[in-house]
């Protein structure tokens, strides 16, 4: 199976829950479980290969330029990761099957799961780390949503920021350093930068990439000083936690360490960070964990200090190291998802996981002692079973480091870790299961059924079968340390088994299991000393950092996004001119190499109505009405040096823009007055004119510099101009660029209007439905109106030219790949056409005979041009590239066919769409009460004997 459709399986499976929940918990749950093993299944096809030391990749250049590439890689390391996120996953499916009530939306469940487990396959598959990025950023999103799926729990919508608020910052320093690591290998493709350690060690930005990428590992994977997410995102439902703690989220940022270790690892820097951070998180979690009285809470801060161990022994920079990590992240995957599943079975039978309140299940719940039994002492590292193998090594491996010239520091604490580890252990055993059964459990406990502790049990088989046999195990952990070493250094010459001999580290291993049960039996007096004791709560920082962010962002918005737009105005204006006279005055400029165009009286003329109604506008800017024929006219001047410059095309589109515009805006003016009011006093008022004079000189001499001077780089005009015929089938280069070279772009834009359009409808919408309504049909003019609102003789104008306009419109619209026209000026113009109907003979008549929804031509206008831009995958070329040929049907002589006119044609309905549409929201909102709806198209008549002047027509 393609690594692609790996990835995108469980992607694609997130719709399915969503759909088959309608046809009951059962279907909802199997339909989730047969897509997760379809792709299982697929991974499984590649173990040959990837254990005889090959690898799968998968490869498509998407954004190449950008070094944005759709790759997959599949090595030891990704299957190993890929085999726990799909095969704990399946097992976490059916667990929350039985586990969800019949008040949990089941569908919404299974979704957020699905993109989750997708989000993980996409990072431990990834060769792009850029799309690894992106991957990565989405796993912190799902989670937020997993995390909180209770949204009626204060506390998992807590639990749900808090996750997503640590580590999506961590994951913005991640950005930053994986963006040094591109810089500095050149590629952003993760098997080039592994193949790059000396390039990448001895660069300058080794360091900062490397505590960027640090911080994005350690938020991620919860290390000191950000473990406190951690135990907060317990408030999910137990199948979440059970998922997150084991196989996914909290192993994202151990597996980065790990795939990134031949490249950042054997440097003073990566040893004393990644140890220190550790060693420390390994002991706090441990510490912690003992003297917590929730069962999840517990789990939680021991998964804090297991992942404090594998990421201390990634630190140590050796091959024994790094074998010991890779193994004890399988263990820990097996065993902590037992146990949180065990949990929530007690939770959910018992109605309760406080510790206190529980004790004596071992009779009533057997099935579940055992497996949590099994599962939690493999934790405390107990012989014959796996997490008893790790921990030896990880032992072992901390026996024979040195930290900061103590060469007894890391042996010490890594005991120390590893006693307080068995002690919570024991304590999760003794103080839940262990003892006389109790009468006042808030639910009477049982063993669930067997859909509930399948999945756990099937775990504790693999904890015993790894414990007892560990050569099944070999030949995995073999093949992805080797990976993870990337032939830096080489294996290790050892063999995982039970037996090796009286060593320190078993030394060490007795030592932690003899003091967890000691510290187990003295228990109760170390818990009223640990609550006794002052200490920094993690969560109670973090909020208080959050509110200061908080406070201190409220008061720079106070200060600077105050709702005045002059003050935006004036400090964006102040910044830009700044920037320029700086670079202007500390840079260098070459001479002129062109000479200044003739200046005709045309010219000057043109330029002298354009500067005149600018000023005069600033003068009467108060006068909407003024302001708005003054902005016309300027419009009119600006399409006129478009024409005198030979560019005919923007002309065309600024003229049609302008008369749109003036109408729309002379009908959102019959809602304001006629003047606008003195806000600003004459020394704001200079100040604003001092900085729009700056900014207008300094614009001015920029665009004088560039235009006297060659171009630095070659103009891509010239290749538009060589170009617009050959590989667009047309010589209006603009218009060729618009549907073609630039198609993409015009796409989003035709969009972007409609959406525009539909904004206005839907708020026209919101007022006519509120009581603004009887104020806007109650408002009485300010001004006496015509007695005649539709006159005779704009009503036959306006049919006489109706054709004509639709004729021209045509006409523009056929031409425009060749001459200039196209689609959008085409569109503009029958706009025109159909709103002076409206204008003439009012809204109401001309409506009466609208036959198709403006919504509806919008639509139709983005869906041609967008299936014009797919019918080129057909033949193999990039969305919207053109096709053309030249036929002949007799009589008429040859003539051109271009698939642009396609595209060309949805430009042409979305934008009489959109405008018809912001016609007739406005239209709506200018109807009062005293108009009466006429079914006439004018309102005086001479053919009709009996003529009703009386009133006005809407």
């Amino acid at each position: 199976m393609s690594l692609f459709l790996i990835v995108a399986l469980p992607f694609i499976g997130a719709l399915m829950p969503g759909l088959m929940i309608a046809a009951g918990r059962r279907a909802c749950a199997l339909a989730t479980l047969w897509v997760t093993l379809a792709a299982f299944i697929g991974l499984l096809t590649h173990v040959p290969t990837v254990m005889a030391g090959g690898i799968v990749t998968a490869r498509m250049d998407w954004l190449p330029g950008l070094g944005l590439n759709a790759n997959f890689y599949l090595d030891g390391l990704g299957l190993l990761f890929g085999l726990m996120i799909l095969g704990i996953g399946m097992l976490v499916i059916i667990y929350g099957r039985y586990y969800l009530s019949r008040e949990d939306n089941m569908g919404e469940f299974y979704s957020y799961l699905r993109l989750f487990q997708g989000a993980m396959i996409g990072v431990v598959l990834c060769d792009n780390i850029l799309m690894l990025l992106v991957f990565w950023e989405l796993t912190s999103l799902s989670s937020f949503l997993l995390i909180g799926y209770w949204k009626h729990l204060p506390e998992g919508r807590q639990g749900a920021r808090m996750a997503l608020t640590v580590t999506g910052m961590g994951g913005l320093a991640m950005i930053g350093g994986m963006m040094m690591l591109g810089q500095i290998v050149g590629s952003y493709d993760l098997t080039v930068i592994l193949e790059n350690r000396e390039a990448i060690q001895a660069s300058p930005l080794y360091l900062p990439a490397l505590i960027l990428i640090l911080l994005g590992c350690f938020t991620k994977s919860a290390q000191f000083p950000f473990h406190f997410w951690l135990p907060h995102a317990m408030a999910a439902p137990t199948p979440v936690s059970a998922y997150l703690h084991s196989a996914t989220m909290v192993k994202a940022g151990i597996f980065l360490m790990a795939r990134l270790w031949p490249v950042l690892s054997g440097t003073d820097a990566w040893f004393y960070i990644v140890t220190t951070a550790g060693l420390v998180t390994m002991v706090l979690g441990a510490v912690i964990g003992l003297f917590k009285h929730d069962l999840k809470a517990l789990l939680a801060f021991s998964t804090v200090s297991h992942l404090g161990l594998i990421t201390m022994l990634l630190g140590t920079g050796t091959s024994y190291g790094a074998m010991a990590a890779v193994f004890h992240i399988m263990n820990h995957a097996t065993f902590k998802a037992a146990l949180f599943m065990t949990a929530g079975i007690v939770d959910h039978e018992a109605h309760t996981r406080h510790i206190p309140a529980l004790g004596g299940l071992r009779k009533l719940m057997p099935v579940t002692f055992t497996i949590a039994t099994i599962a939690a002492l493999s934790m405390a590292g107990i012989p014959l079973l796996n997490g008893f193998l790790s921990k030896e090594m990880m032992l072992e491996e901390a026996a024979h480091t040195t930290l900061y010239a103590t060469p007894w520091l890391v042996p010490v604490l890594a005991t120390l870790g590893a006693l307080f580890s068995a002690a919570y252990s024991f304590r999760f055993i003794v103080h839940t299961f262990l003892g006389p059964v109790r009468d006042d459990y808030p639910a009477k406990p049982h063993d669930p059924n067997f859909g509930m502790y399948f999945s756990p049990a099937l775990l504790t088989v693999l904890v015993v079968l790894i414990g007892i046999a560990p050569f099944v195990a070999e030949p995995l952990v073999f093949a992805v340390t080797e990976d993870v070493l990337g032939g830096i250094l080489p294996l290790p010459d050892v063999h995982l088994k039970i037996w090796h001999g009286l060593t320190p580290a078993l030394m060490m291993s007795a030592i932690a299991v003899v003091g967890g049960l000691i510290l187990l039996a003295i228990f109760a007096p170390l818990s009223r000393g640990w609550d006794a004791a002052p200490r920094p709560e993690a969560k109670a920082i973090f909020d208080r950092i959050i509110a200061a962010c908080v406070y201190a962002a409220q008061g720079v918005t106070r200060r600077l996004h105050d709702g005045s737009l002059t003050r935006y105005a004036a400090i964006f204006g102040v910044t830009v001119v700044a920037v320029g006279l700086h670079a202007w005055t500390t840079g260098s400029i070459g001479p002129e190499t062109r000479a200044l165009t003739p200046v005709t009286p045309i010219a000057i003329a043109g330029w002298l109505l354009l500067v005149g109604a600018a000023l005069l506008l600033v003068i009467h800017h108060r006068n909407r009405l003024r302001a708005l024929i003054l902005m016309g006219v300027i419009g009119l001047m600006v399409s006129m040096g478009f024409n005198f410059f030979s560019a005919p095309d923007l002309a065309l589109t600024q003229i049609s823009v302008e008369v749109v515009t003036i109408i729309l805006m002379l009908l959102a003016l019959n809602f304001l007055p006629n003047t606008t009011p003195v806000e600003s006093g004459g020394l704001r008022r200079l100040r604003d004119g001092v900085i729009a004079v700056a900014g207008g000189l300094a614009s001015s001499s920029l665009i004088y510099s560039i235009l006297m001077r060659d171009f630095a780089s070659p103009s891509i005009s010239e290749y538009h101009l060589a170009n617009s015929y050959k590989g667009g089938g047309g010589t209006n280069v603009v218009n060729v660029i618009l549907v073609d070279f630039r198609g993409f772009d015009t796409f989003g834009e035709i969009i972007v209007l409609g959406i525009a359009a539909l904004v206005i409808y839907a708020l026209t919408e919101t007022l006519l439905s509120s009581p603004v309504r009887a104020r806007l049909l109650n408002r009485k003019p300010d001004q006496p109106r015509a007695g005649d609102a539709h006159p005779l003789m704009m009503v036959v104008m306006t049919r006489v030219m109706l054709p004509l306009f639709l004729m021209v419109g045509v006409s523009i619209f056929l031409r425009g790949h060749n001459q200039p026209g196209g689609g959008f000026i085409a569109g503009l113009i029958v706009a025109i056409a159909v709103v002076v109907q409206y204008m003439a003979s009012g809204f109401a008549w001309a409506d009466a005979r609208q036959r198709f929804p403006y919504h509806g031509i919008i639509g139709a206008g983005v869906l041609v041009a967008g299936l014009t831009g797919i019918g080129a995958w057909y033949a193999g070329k990039p969305f919207l590239t053109s096709a053309f040929g030249y036929f002949r049907i007799p009589p008429m002589e040859e003539f051109e066919l271009a698939t642009a006119m396609g595209f060309d044609l949805g430009v042409f309905l979305a934008v009489v769409g959109a405008v018809m549409l912001s016609l007739h929201s406005f239209s709506r909102l200018a109807r009062t009460a005293d108009m009466n709806v006429s079914e006439h198209a004018m309102d005086i008549d001479p053919s009709r004997p009996e003529d009703d002047t009386n009133g006005q027509e809407a």
